[in-house]
């Protein structure tokens, strides 16, 4: 397709971009549009650089002007002969720099191909979004069509099973008929046998086809209970993970409940099939009876894979956390938490039948100084279906506490690697038997590992332990993960910081506040991907004020004071002084932004604009507020009452625009209180209380 009319054919935002570019008399589009096919077909960026060329080209566009003037002269169309003799009269000053109008023309071109280029990547990442979202569901419907296929398979095979009964019966009847009525006649008796031979020969063949059957109903089930134990809960295991860091993941298991549970229901289904042809077998059975010879596999390949898919089954659904904690699995001693297990093959019948029992380290490593631990409270509830919104089988442990051992053999011999209390990871571990229809199966299941301390302030390095193993590790029984942490790399390390913003406040962090802690980090790169943070540079480096402790000092501020003033975008945040500089030094007096301070744990600053005597820009920045102010006064009501000495000591709110050209008021006049100046009930405060202290940055 011809460029310009792909041009024609783009969205509303890319068209608006068009006309932008159009919007100038170089190359009016008039001429772009009516001579867009000769103009596509020539070699402009030749005739930039020869003048021969260049002014053969200059010629022909004025008479394919000259030929589109005409046709307007016939058509009649008064306005649009105006506009192209105006376009032509412009285009003959090219008269003796003719390379200059195929300059022009080639500049126009390349600049149309770049908004093409936006256009075309622009449906690409819309594109591969949609194609992610129709593979995830391509995939459900693949497995939902399979689990139709399984029931179906299994209808089919009650049916078959009936009519196998039928013709046993039958050959039963006949052969008791048979041997109660000894026929005299031998011609009759022979008859009478082959008969019986026929009736014998279509039950065996009957019973090698439900054998085969059943076989191969056996093999969809396995193939099902492949696609849920190691790729669906496998899936939603580490989504699971990454949620309770933040994520935005989906983690219900009502599509996994009802999937586990439709398979259990079939394998059963299964069994009784079995179990009838053993029934069967036990009235009739002859020489080279296949099912004497088969069953006993048959029943071997149903109870293994029911077991392995009841096995999978016993998750744990809420993950172990405090009331107040800072996030899940950050558990302190002494101090109660809730946990929440769940059965994901759903049989009402076993409600308030399976009891599941707590531990602790089940298997604990031997390490030098690793810690036990007792759980107390309630250790044992039933699974049951009334302490679930859904209906599921769940056991909520909602009372339960830990208490070190005073002593013991765990942290004796072995290892002699040693972890700090908040790298120490520890596993709760739930059991329970279950029981149905002859089958006995033992079920575990395990937390995720868990940090557990003794004091509070012990809470934010544990958070960043739970962080770092979560984001990296899938082997979540590896709680010596820490012995030897790897590396992150940036991408999945600016993903989970932006998962803390996004989870605390419902608003993420964008690429550019993501540059900016990248910058802080690894100093200037044109790319980041390639990047890795250790975990000391995250969590030990710096110590007391690491990167984690200067990073979660700014999100509980957020948080706590800032919660709405970041939510609505107002405040930059993640900006290096550098970047502040350059930012503002092109706005207009007054004109602020918000920033994170760098050096200051838990403070935020702003910055302006002002204009020297010689009319040049410079650049005042406040020294950083904390929660001492933020307790005292709204961020916001600082900002509306701020004021500086100027000239002649007259106070002034040097704070006009907030960056770009926000007017102070609309950005923030939605949160200010009624009362404004002397009534304000925080002007005292600052005029007392807070002693600001503004720096110049030449």
């Amino acid at each position: 397709m011809a460029q310009w009319e792909r041009l024609r054919q783009l969205s509303a935002v890319y068209r608006q971009q068009l006309h932008e570019l159009y919007d100038r008399d170089a190359l009016p589009m008039d001429v772009r549009h009516y001579l867009s096919v000769w103009i596509e077909k020539q070699e402009w960026k030749r005739a930039a650089r020869d003048h021969d060329l260049a002014m053969v080209l200059f010629q022909v566009l004025l008479e394919n002007l000259d030929i589109q003037h005409s046709r307007f002269v016939q058509e009649e169309s008064f306005l649009l002969q105006h506009n192209i003799r105006r376009h032509k009269q412009n285009v003959q000053r090219y008269l003796d720099d003719p390379c200059a109008l195929a300059s022009t023309i080639l500049w126009f071109l390349e600049k149309e191909k770049e908004i093409l280029q936006s256009a075309d990547l622009a449906e690409q990442v819309q594109f591969l979004q949609v194609e992610q979202e129709a593979m995830e569901m391509s995939s459900q419907q693949e497995l939902e069509r399979k689990m139709a296929g399984l029931r179906n398979e299994v209808q089919c095979m009650e049916h078959g099973m009936t009519c196998l009964e039928e013709q046993q019966d039958e050959f039963d009847f006949k052969y008791q008929t048979h041997k109660m009525e000894a026929a005299v006649d031998e011609a009759m008796k022979k008859e009478q046998v082959r008969i019986l031979q026929l009736l014998v020969n279509r039950l065996n063949e009957c019973r090698k086809n439900t054998l085969s059957d059943l076989n191969k109903l056996l093999d969809r089930a396995e193939d099902l209970i492949g696609l849920l134990v190691k790729k669906e809960l496998v899936e939603w295991q580490r989504r699971q993970q990454k949620a309770c860091i933040g994520a935005p993941d989906n983690v219900c298991l009502d599509e996994l409940e009802k999937w586990f549970t439709c398979v259990a229901v079939c394998l059963f289904q299964v069994r009784e099939f079995i179990s009838k042809l053993e029934e069967l077998v036990g009235k009739v059975s002859y020489d080279n009876d296949p099912v004497k010879d088969q069953r006993p596999a048959l029943q071997r390949r149903a109870d293994t894979l029911l077991k392995d898919l009841l096995k999978s089954s016993f998750v744990v659904e809420t993950q172990p956390s405090m009331p107040q904690g800072k996030g899940p699995l950050v558990l302190r001693t002494n101090v109660q938490f809730s946990v929440k297990t769940r059965f994901l093959v759903k049989f009402p019948e076993l409600n308030h039948s399976m009891k599941v029992n707590v531990s602790m380290d089940r298997e604990a490593p031997h390490m030098k100084g690793y810690r036990r631990f007792n759980v107390l409270g309630t250790k044992s509830k039933f699974l049951n279906m009334a302490e679930s919104q859904s209906g599921g089988m769940v056991a909520d442990f909602r009372h339960l506490s830990l208490k070190e051992q005073k002593s013991g053999g765990g942290g004796k011999g072995g290892s002699d690697i040693s972890l700090s209390v908040t790298e120490e990871l520890h596993i709760i571990n739930f059991d329970t038997v279950f029981e149905m229809k002859g089958l006995s199966v033992e079920l575990q299941a395990s937390s995720l590992p868990v940090v557990i301390i003794s004091n509070s302030s012990q809470q934010q390095s544990a958070w960043a332990s739970v962080l770092w193993f979560n984001m990296l590790s899938q082997d979540t029984k590896d709680v010596t993960f820490f012995a030897n942490s790897p590396a992150a790399a940036w991408p999945q390390f600016a993903e989970m910081l932006s998962w803390q913003f996004l989870f605390a406040t419902k608003r993420g962090l964008n690429d550019d506040q993501l540059e900016m802690i990248a910058h802080r980090l690894f100093e200037k790169k044109l790319n980041y991907d390639s990047c890795k943070v250790a975990w000391a540079r995250f969590s030990k480096e710096n110590s007391p004020d690491t990167f984690w402790v200067w990073f979660d000092g700014i999100l509980v501020m957020v948080k706590t004071y800032l919660e709405n003033l970041w939510k609505d975008g107002l405040i930059m945040g993640f900006v290096s002084k550098a970047k502040e500089k350059s930012l503002l030094k092109k706005k207009q007096r007054g004109t602020f932004l918000l920033r994170f301070s760098e050096s200051v744990i838990g403070g935020i600053t702003f910055s302006w604009v002002e204009i020297d005597i010689n009319g040049k820009p410079f650049v005042k920045t406040v020294q950083p507020f904390t929660k001492v102010d933020l307790n005292q006064i709204p961020f916001h009501e600082i900002i509306r009452n701020f004021q500086i000495l100027e000239n002649e000591n007259i106070p002034e709110n040097p704070l006009v625009y907030l960056y770009p050209n926000i007017p102070k008021d609309k950005a923030f006049g939605k949160y200010y209180t009624e009362k404004t100046g002397d009534e304000s009930p925080y002007i005292k405060y600052i005029k007392t209380k807070l002693m600001f202290v503004s720096k110049e940055t030449k």
